[in-house]
């Protein structure tokens, strides 16, 4: 799988769960610490998180780390992670 689709399917999770809260991407950046392009960049895919921001979304959003990972699950199981 290309870094770009691991980034964007990433930045679709944040984005998802994010939402569910009805939360801005400026509410999410304040709670998470991160700035508020940073965030946007990450949603879109443009940008690849490190552990650290990973574990700040987590945080932010009052989920586990693995919930932002989970579509990775299904991808490794079809077989499309290369």
């Amino acid at each position: 799988m290309p870094r770009a689709q691991e980034a964007a399917i990433f930045g679709e999770v944040v984005r998802r769960v994010r939402k569910e809260y009805a939360w801005t991407q400026e509410d999410l950046a304040e709670r998470s610490g991160l700035t508020t392009t940073y965030v946007g960049q990450v949603e879109r895919g443009d940008k690849v998180p490190s552990l650290t921001v990973v574990l700040k979304l987590a945080r932010a959003l009052n989920v586990l780390p693995a919930r932002l990972m989970e579509s990775f699950g299904h991808v490794v199981m079809q077989g499309l992670w290369r």
